[in-house]
């Protein structure tokens, strides 16, 4: 059993172990940490975790308070506060309760993040290129899909992302394809950390970091199948790597690119680029907590948390995830190319039908067609545009912009523009 080893003497005592086991079911990596603070917190204190039971509670708050005075100088309050955690969990596990309040300075304070900032689309781009296959993979996946770090390998190493786990995928020979993109990313319930199966989006820059490194291992000799892990250890001992290598491989491809940000924070990334989607309109609210695990409210509970979405409800989802991933992604695509034409088009059709820039400028680009011809209409009528275009008075200079437009665009409108018709 990982990272506790130290303290393994402990769990022969049947009630540690039998407080331990209870924990694991919730959480092994809060069962493992809780098992390592209170051996320390025993040692000491020269004690065992016996002995505590026997002390009365004034006592046992003496303890702890002087546990705290002792550690507040060196270490944060947030870790103060979890091993005041684990001795209570220990003392409750067997019927004791502290009832008196142990105040800890800065318990919710956590220094080393205080200044960490999300990166920007460059910066992760830098990151992206400063690792190997394996590590642009594994961003990718953080930064794109949302998914947890331990998604893709978990704590204990014996579970992670499959390629099952990506149903649109398609793996033959030495060849990987995608049937649709962004491409469909179920997490398994056994990999989610609320406990419950839901899905998300991979981009189409995430597609093809995904395809680089997967071929490259079925070129090494490798032969994938269903059950094969999407992201495999350094060593081939297991078939999945565990929570920690993950990060690591991670961190190793953010110092490389020159920052210090911890690996967690290409989960921030997605959070955030999707939250200014949001505010532009692309993408719903409830879209954006369930690609990233979350139950949410009790209307969640009732349209996107159920076992298996209706299909008009993953491609709704598709579509809306599409149209944010110039927010994600650090290349350019089709989508967002169409768009920009999109968009200056519509700025120079409305120029020559005299709105000033100011009104132009205040359009969502982002608009469907259909809201864009109601606010074309609003502005006309706000403005007393005349209809008839034989009577619109524009400026040279209006209309050589619009030339220039027409010109530079109209070869690519027509044939890959659905919105563009001659």
């Amino acid at each position: 059993m990982p990272h506790r080893s130290k303290y393994s003497a402990l769990l022969q005592d049947d009630d540690v172990r039998r407080w331990y086991e209870n924990m694991a079911r919730g959480s092994r990596v809060t069962a493992d940490v809780y098992l390592r603070r209170l051996g320390n917190f025993s040692n000491q204190n020269d004690t065992t975790p016996n002995k505590l039971l026997s002390c009365s509670e004034d006592e046992l708050c003496n303890l702890l308070m002087d546990t705290v005075s002792s550690m507040e100088e060196r270490y944060a309050g947030s870790y103060i506060q979890s091993v005041i955690k684990a001795v209570k969990s220990w003392l409750v596990f067997n019927g004791i309760e502290i009832k008196r309040q142990i105040k800890i300075r800065g318990a919710e304070d956590t220094p080393s993040l205080r200044d960490e900032r999300v990166p920007t689309q460059d910066e992760l781009k830098k990151i992206f290129l400063s690792g190997d296959k394996k590590a642009r993979a594994a961003s990718v996946l953080v930064a794109h899909t949302g998914v947890r770090i331990k998604t893709i390998g978990n704590y204990r190493g014996d579970d992670g992302l499959q390629v099952r786990d990506l149903p649109e995928m398609k793996i033959d020979v030495e060849l990987v394809e995608f049937n649709a993109v962004p491409t469909l990313v179920v997490v398994r319930r056994e990999l989610s950390k609320a406990g419950h199966q839901y899905l998300t989006f991979l981009s189409e820059e995430g597609c093809e970091y995904l395809k680089d490194y997967l071929e490259t291992r079925m070129r090494d000799g490798e032969e994938l199948t269903r059950e094969s892990a999407i992201v495999t250890p350094k060593r081939r001992m297991k078939p999945f790597i565990r929570a920690t290598n993950v990060g690591d491989i991670i961190r190793s491809a953010i110092r490389k690119a020159g920052f210090s940000w911890r690996p967690y924070v290409l989960r921030s990334y997605f959070d955030t680029q999707l939250m200014l989607a949001e505010s532009k309109g692309l993408v719903l609210r409830d879209y954006r907590g369930f690609w990233m695990g979350h139950k949410g409210d009790i209307e969640n509970r009732y349209t996107t948390n159920k076992g298996r979405l209706p299909e008009i409800v993953i491609e709704d989802m598709r579509e809306s995830y599409r149209k944010c991933q110039k927010y994600l992604q650090t290349i350019g695509s089709d989508d967002t190319s169409e768009e920009r034409l999109k968009e200056t088009f519509r700025k120079q059709l409305l120029l020559v039908a005299g709105f000033s820039s100011d009104e132009v400028e205040k359009l969502d680009p982002s608009m469907d067609d259909e809201a864009f011809q109601e606010i074309v209409k609003k502005l006309k009528r706000d403005n007393h545009i005349d209809s008839d275009p034989s009577r619109i008075i524009v400026t040279v200079g209006a209309i050589e912009g619009l030339a220039a437009a027409l010109l530079a665009t109209a070869d690519y409108l027509s044939p890959h523009c659905s919105w563009y018709t001659l």
